[in-house]
């Protein structure tokens, strides 16, 4: 992939990993437009950086989904780089009431909007990369965070069949595999002693220069090339409470 002169729309582009990766496109001369469901969060973003294209977008809501491919069809249609990135995270157990009520809307956030994004897209003829946005909880999960942990293994899972699926339409497809870290992802404070975005996002960029397709770091990079028994060692030590 090459790194600049891109228009590129990333979900979830206003936060997190999103922004960081927002920011960093900017410098690299890119042209970046990003979604969300919080305008004013996304005004924040523009407030900073004003070449941002910003659109409001619950990627929870199908209909929105396809408003937001049909906007973009329409007013940038040299769009070339997909970014699913949007994500939710619930600290949960199945035995809470509302269990399946948020399952639901991480099933519907992590799983089905990008791949109906992902197969909208592909209608664009500028299209040329694809980047979805797993996990390290994708090779060991995390007992706390069920759901999303399973909607990462899925989503690395289908991440390797599209690489494939999309080589004879000469479409680049990257895996961004990021460890905890220092986010609001699941709630505030719940991830403050971990390395800070900034840090992943500057790893990711050196490795995608290098024309990785698989970008990790930390704790995704060691997950990323363990056998079994390292994998069972992660899990017992990350579930032991």
């Amino acid at each position: 992939m090459k790194l600049a002169n891109n228009k590129i729309l990333i979900t979830g582009g206003a936060s997190g990993i999103g922004l960081g990766l927002t920011e960093r496109f900017i410098q690299e001369d890119n042209t970046v437009i990003i979604c969300g469901r919080r305008e004013s969060v996304l005004k924040e973003v523009s407030d900073t950086f004003p070449s941002v294209i910003t659109r409001v977008c619950d990627l929870s809501d199908e209909g929105e989904r396809v408003e937001l491919f049909n906007w973009v069809s329409a007013n940038h249609s040299d769009l070339n780089v997909l970014i699913n990135n949007a994500g939710v995270q619930n600290w949960m157990s199945v035995a809470d009431a509302d269990f399946f009520t948020r399952a639901k809307q991480e099933l519907t956030t992590n799983i089905e909007a990008p791949l109906h994004l992902t197969a909208l897209f592909l209608n664009l003829k500028s299209l040329h990369t694809v980047m979805n946005v797993t996990s390290g909880l994708s090779f060991v999960p995390l007992s706390k965070v069920p759901v999303y942990s399973a909607t990462k293994a899925f989503f690395h899972s289908f991440t390797l069949s599209l690489r494939q699926l999309l080589i004879a339409k000469n479409i680049d497809v990257i895996e961004i595999i990021p460890p905890a870290l220092n986010t609001d992802l699941g709630g505030k404070g719940l991830h403050d002693t971990q390395p800070p975005v900034s840090d992943f996002i500057h790893a990711i960029f050196e490795q995608l220069k290098e024309g990785k397709k698989e970008l990790t770091f930390g704790f995704s990079e060691a997950m990323s090339k363990a056998g079994p028994e390292q994998l069972l060692a992660a899990f017992n030590r990350m579930n032991s409470n």
